[in-house]
């Protein structure tokens, strides 16, 4: 019911110069669905539906243990084979490996259920600690909540930053967390006075990307040595403080070549990287085309 929601949710028409998509949920077999809450849903449609799907996510079930029917397995195969994007939330994964899709790929799942996944599927490198794994054609995503990150995702690199974090707001989610980001944090709360003071460090380097901001000065503002920063931060957000500026700079580089018309160089500044030369750098890393091309490809008004 979860992965359900989240998916509904995520692609509810907003208005507002959002993009409209056209959602359904189908099933091999159409009609009353039972849900593990005990709530019955009604499905309308069955897998005739896939045909002429751009995105397809298999969502979690409760028999995930046992195939999917042939049926399912030969729509997702053909839905990948005509050129959707093909993906997967949490244990939703073991159906598209049953259909062969994440053969020779690297996947991830709900970290509980990534061993089962790597024994059944050896030809699928799992990641168990990943949050999504975007393999092109075909994507993956963790379990539960996780499922708002791969959704997200997918809206960043179909629709650029700014539709993104326009529907993250309206969820009231974090704009974007990076699919290398741990699924599993030992300190995932805050649970003393040391954790609010990271959080207000964190606070004030996102309001401030156009300073160096190293890690020796968000350690002061933190009132932590940078050992002890270091730690913390990796805790708390399971990566780096380098790994977590870098997506922060580079998020942000991408609403502005979306939204406004600032020149690359003054962007570069804005967001802290320097010079026009490093930012095309991480872009080109990152999104594999320099932002101008970037600027291009996300500028177009969305479908009403």
């Amino acid at each position: 019911m979860l992965g359900a929601g989240i998916v509904s949710e995520v692609f509810d028409f907003r208005g507002q110069g959002l993009p409209r998509f056209d959602f359904a949920l189908c099933t091999d077999r159409p009609g009353r669905v039972r849900t593990d809450v005990g709530l019955p849903l009604f499905v309308e449609h069955g897998l005739d539906r896939l045909a002429s799907a751009d995105l397809v996510i298999a969502l979690p079930w409760n028999d995930f243990r046992t195939p999917p029917a042939p049926a399912v397995r030969d729509a997702l195969t053909a839905a990948h084979g005509r050129g959707a994007l093909v993906a997967a939330h949490c244990v939703g994964a073991f159906a598209l490996a049953a259909a062969g899709l994440l053969d020779g790929r690297r996947a991830t799942t709900h970290w509980r259920f990534a061993a089962l996944l790597a024994e059944r599927h050896p030809d699928v490198t799992v990641d168990p600690d990943a949050l999504y794994v975007d393999e092109g054609g075909v994507a993956t995503g963790a379990g539960a909540a996780a499922g708002f990150d791969l959704c997200l995702h997918l809206l960043r690199r179909e629709y650029g930053a700014s539709t993104a974090n326009a529907i993250a707001r309206d969820l009231v989610l974090p704009s974007h967390r990076d699919g290398g980001q741990a699924q599993y944090l030992a300190t995932p709360v805050p649970e003393d006075s040391q954790d609010e003071k990271l959080s207000e460090a964190l606070a004030w380097a996102r309001g401030n990307l156009h300073e160096p901001l190293p890690v020796a000065e968000l350690a002061r503002r933190a009132l932590m040595s940078r050992r002890s920063f270091a730690r913390r931060f990796a805790a708390s957000t399971g990566t780096t403080p380098h790994a977590w500026l870098l997506g922060l700079r580079l998020s942000r580089a991408e609403e502005l070549l979306e939204t406004t018309d600032l020149p690359v160089e003054e962007i570069a500044h804005a967001v802290g990287f320097g010079s026009a030369a490093v930012l095309r750098a991480q872009f080109v890393r990152r999104r594999g085309v320099p932002p101008r091309s970037y600027r291009r490809s996300f500028t177009r008004t969305p479908t009403a």
